[in-house]
């Protein structure tokens, strides 16, 4: 196999005869060398005689030493180079108003230019403004104030405590549900005490799981000899757990026999300390109506509605469902400068009818410290109508001894 050898010419220093010099062998670094040296400025004769190693011949041997201490000139250098401040952070720093301002974290929103004239029609941009197109922008007068609070309904209200007390038996289903219905309509928030003696029912649980009205169900485990007290009691019970739980909002006992409309509640919440009002009833005979309640001069309470006279020697002639109160006056009596810290609680050792006056004369202490509801107590709010069926049980089923359906022939069938 024929190999071809590139041979050098013995002749290296041997001119030839038109006067040139003869092709020398050099390596690429010699080169590179002998080309930059007449171009290349003297620093970057410097960089390249470091970066690029000249050979030497045989004698020559690699050192190791010289090339760690490239390595570590070169991190120097460049971290020196990395730390150096470029051409713009130098124009920034020489800025007046950046060296002279404020740091803070608060972004400032674009000046925002709008002008509004008789037509609603956003001006034309005048120079830099920054203007919202017509189309986007809506001015909002001030008879729309009313509405969007309406929408919204962002205005906070006093919390409402309806204590009810209830008891097993043929009507309290029906009692329960209504008032639950009128309670429901009731805007926000509303909070129902239901009290029951000696254990909670399930039924009672159902219907008030139903009404979808916020609501505690208590128990007043105290055993009693009289049944006349068990309203008594079990309003107690209501009134150490709101002093227990400092409840804040305006107390009403609302018994579930008595007839109630939406104006009452919402007449409550404007209630400071302590408000009263006329209650409809229907008198025991089941003859006649009477009406129990405050005589009013606007807010003012100037006198009193009473038709029993077995009930003229009390101080107060109110109804229990014709008064409400403030429920911090039971648990911060400082706030209301009450002479003593005792529990304010109804006394069953009263005379039946007497629990109201008693009660209230425990909250305040005469009718300058009242409020007529609604202003001149001229409008019935409530109906305490006494229709109960005491004697009648839970039925165990309904039956019918005849048939009530109708059976009418069809027309067809007479022709």
């Amino acid at each position: 196999m024929a190999s071809i050898r590139r041979t050098l010419s013995p002749y290296h220093d041997r001119p030839y005869q038109n006067g040139s010099i003869p092709l020398s062998i050099q390596s690429p670094s010699q080169k590179f060398l002998s080309n930059t040296k007449t171009t290349l400025s003297p620093l970057r004769r410097f960089f390249t005689g470091i970066f690029i190693q000249k050979h030497s011949r045989k004698n020559s041997h690699f050192s190791w030493k010289k090339s760690l201490y490239r390595c570590l000139l070169f991190f120097f250098l460049g971290f020196l180079l990395g730390m150096a401040p470029s051409n713009n952070d130098l124009t920034e720093l020489k800025n007046h108003e950046i060296r002279n301002s404020d740091f803070s974290f608060e972004i400032k929103p674009p000046f925002l230019s709008i002008k509004q004239n008789v037509e609603n029609v956003v001006d034309r941009p005048r120079g830099n403004d920054f203007v919202v197109g017509a189309d986007e922008l809506k001015v909002v007068e001030k008879g729309g104030e009313n509405e969007d609070s309406k929408i919204l309904d962002f205005v906070p209200r006093k919390q409402l405590i309806v204590v009810t007390p209830t008891y097993n038996r043929a009507l309290q289903a029906y009692y329960l549900n209504r008032l639950g219905q009128v309670l429901r309509l009731v805007r926000p928030p509303v909070l129902w005490i239901v009290v029951e003696m000696n254990s909670a029912s399930m039924e009672t649980a159902n219907v008030l799981r139903k009404t979808a009205v916020m609501y505690r169900h208590l128990v007043c485990l105290k055993n009693l000899t009289n049944v006349k007290d068990r309203g008594v009691h079990q309003r107690n019970t209501a009134l150490e757990h709101i002093e227990r739980h400092r409840l804040d909002g305006v107390v009403y006992f609302a018994d579930d026999d008595n007839i109630y409309s939406l104006e009452l509640f919402e007449s409550i919440r404007e209630i400071n300390r302590f408000g009263t009002w006329p209650v409809g009833m229907l008198a025991q005979s089941k003859s006649k109506t009477i009406l129990e309640g405050p005589v009013c001069n606007g807010s003012q309470v100037i006198g009193w509605h009473t038709n029993e006279k077995s009930k003229r020697l009390r101080r107060f002639h109110v109804d229990m469902s014709g008064f409400a109160f403030n429920s911090t006056i039971l648990w911060d009596p400082e706030r209301w400068h009450r002479p003593t810290s005792d529990p304010i609680r109804q006394l069953d050792t009263v005379k039946e009818g007497f629990q109201e006056t008693t009660f209230i004369e425990q909250v305040i202490e005469d009718e300058s410290q009242m409020e007529g509801i609604p202003p001149g107590c001229h409008r019935i709010m409530n109906w305490h109508l006494h229709l109960e069926a005491r004697e009648h049980v839970y039925p165990k089923g309904w039956t019918l001894q005849k048939n009530l359906d109708a059976v009418l022939p069809s027309p067809t069938h007479r022709i």
